[in-house]
């Protein structure tokens, strides 16, 4: 299912062909040397486009997406999205092959707009590695704000469209401390 097309993406349920493509970017440090957590195993990566492909855009259970080019449907990265409460909480990893060409920005920001008009009242948060420059940037012209670094996950957080005492949870819930 095609859940949102841009000038030149569309973002849609993982297929069985992304694997290999999946398996490559994983295993690449420049990708993989800030994600933690995600499957790197081409099996398991299998495995898990076989659960996730029939995901659905929903503020009640986490999903799972593909970036793939419009013109070829190959795919050049992903999106997961867990909702936590009154919070959408999101990460992205795009393919080594596919940085510099604006299509993390182009894809984040069509799909953070239209999970924002479905859910208005969420605050989204996003997390990062302190090391992590090209992603603090992409978050910045995003529009999402420093909250501050979270030692108990390691990471900095981001949050955007967050009330007051939507970032009072966030702050206590991941134990902020800058």
């Amino acid at each position: 299912m095609i859940f949102l097309e841009t000038d030149r993406l569309i973002i849609r349920n993982v297929k069985p062909k992304d694997a290999d493509i999946m398996h490559d970017y994983r295993n690449n440090e420049i990708c993989a040397r800030y994600q933690r957590g995600q499957t790197k195993d081409y099996e398991d990566i299998v495995a898990l486009i076989d659960r996730r492909k029939n995901d659905v855009i929903n503020d009640s259970a986490p999903f799972f997406t593909a970036i793939a080019l419009k013109n070829t449907d190959d795919m050049v990265g992903e999106i997961v999205v867990i909702p936590k409460g009154e919070s959408i909480f999101m990460g992205y990893t795009f393919s080594y092959k596919h940085h510099r060409k604006g299509y993390a920005y182009e894809a984040l920001s069509a799909f953070i707009d239209k999970l924002h008009s479905l859910y208005p009242g969420k605050a989204f948060i996003c997390l990062t590695e302190r090391e992590n420059a090209p992603s603090i940037a992409l978050l910045n012209k995003l529009g999402y704000k420093y909250m501050g670094y979270s030692p108990s996950i390691t990471s900095e957080v981001f949050s955007k469209w967050a009330s007051a005492e939507h970032e009072k949870y966030v702050i206590e819930d991941i134990g902020i401390t800058e």
